[in-house]
């Protein structure tokens, strides 16, 4: 599944950066059930929330979609 995959690299960057979930939620303005979510694959991120992402990994959104 596509959105498992995507929240899995949202995951393993947000672990690389060494953010725990609960900071990582705070910085991107969702709760932490929403940040668990969408890594999970049971929520995809709205256009705002996927930039929000990206911006606080220091990644570009490209880098975050699934190859």
């Amino acid at each position: 599944m596509e959105e498992e995959r995507f929240g899995r690299r949202i995951r393993a960057f947000r672990k690389l950066k060494r953010v725990q979930q609960v900071e990582f939620a705070k910085r991107i303005g969702v709760s932490t059930t929403v940040l668990g979510r969408i890594e999970r694959g049971e929520k995809i991120p709205s256009t705002e929330q996927l930039q929000q992402i990206a911006d606080e990994l220091n990644i570009d959104v490209q880098e975050l979609m699934v190859k």
